[in-house]
């Protein structure tokens, strides 16, 4: 389970992505979308089971991430650049449709595609990251409301702030960000502090190996990726926000695809309660969810999501199901 396939540079919407390929080139397509501040290598502990289970499996850095490109402009991360990037690599690959799996950014990279390019689906999986309603106010209101204004979106609304407090330090904010979840019963004691991410950064003096849910040489991968790319690119995701809400006005957030939605018991940003609007939107949709486990679900609890994966994969798209 620890196999992970060199990158292949392919390109897509004007720009070209660093990929990852595995399993039969005849198997069911798996696009596999990372969030932040993750990369491709995020599936490492995925990648090999599902080759092995005879899916093609599709994993980018995201642009902005890693080895792909890192356009300039706030504007280039919005949301429809980011569904052509995905688009254009299945063109790319040869690929009509695939199944869409997306956790955190990628989820939401995900969900919006599934609305706006749905053609291009056999199904989705969401990892942590639930389909939601359009909300009655630009995101960041909310945002505000749960956790202030420290609250590390609304940080991050801001050119170079972020940047400022995370440069220079990648090997620190990993072994910060990858900090294990609160205990089970005590996630509500950490409002709205938790939210606080550049403010709890910069107080950061280090943590016990047993309370980092990522590895040494696994924080090194990213620790090295982000020196190369900096901070900024990312975290634009964040500062089209605002502008995603609007784009998304009078689009039919009603989706008739095959839905898997895998949630985590205490992922203080995506509890698995936000799931509750899933039935609402999704035309057929079944939920798991994963006890005791944090947001990085894809390193915490790699062994009991990819079974949930793989049984319902199986059940609704065999890896032989297509040519």
């Amino acid at each position: 389970m620890t196999d992970f396939p060199a990158p292949q540079r392919i390109a897509t919407n004007g720009i070209e992505l660093s990929v990852h390929l595995a399993g039969p080139e005849a198997g069911q397509p798996l696009l596999l979308v990372h969030g932040w501040p993750e990369l491709a290598y995020s599936w490492k502990n995925q990648i090999s089971v599902l080759a092995e289970a005879g899916y093609r499996v599709i994993a980018p850095d995201l642009r902005g991430f890693g080895g792909s490109d890192c356009p300039d402009g706030i504007d280039a991360y919005a949301i429809d650049a980011l569904i052509a990037d995905l688009t254009g690599l299945l063109d790319a690959l040869g690929h009509e449709k695939a199944v869409w799996v997306g956790h955190d950014w990628g989820g939401i990279i995900t969900w919006h595609a599934a609305m706006l390019a749905a053609d291009r689906f056999d199904g989705v999986i969401g990892v942590n990251t639930p389909h939601l309603p359009r909300g009655a106010q630009p995101p960041t209101e909310a945002f505000r409301e749960i956790g202030g204004e420290d609250h590390y979106i609304l940080r991050f609304q801001e050119p170079g702030f972020a940047e400022g407090v995370f440069e220079g330090k990648e090997d620190d904010f990993f072994a910060f960000i990858f900090g294990a979840p609160p205990k089970v019963g005590k996630l509500e004691d950490y409002y709205p502090e938790i939210t606080h991410i550049p403010a709890q950064f910069a107080a950061f003096d280090g943590r016990a190996e047993k309370r980092i849910v990522v590895r040494p040489e696994d924080r090194a991968i990213y620790a090295d990726a982000y020196r190369k790319t900096g901070f900024g690119p990312g975290i634009n995701l964040y500062r089209n926000f605002d502008a995603n809400w609007q784009r998304m006005g009078g689009v039919d957030h009603r989706i008739a695809l095959p839905c898997l939605m895998v949630s985590a018991e205490l992922d203080f940003m995506l509890p698995p309660k936000l799931a509750g609007w899933m039935p609402a939107l999704c035309k057929d949709v079944e939920f798991a969810v994963l006890d005791a486990c944090g947001h990085w679900t894809m390193w915490e609890q790699p062994d009991a999501l990819n079974g949930y994966m793989l049984e319902w994969l199986e059940r609704r798209f065999p890896a032989s199901g297509r040519a």
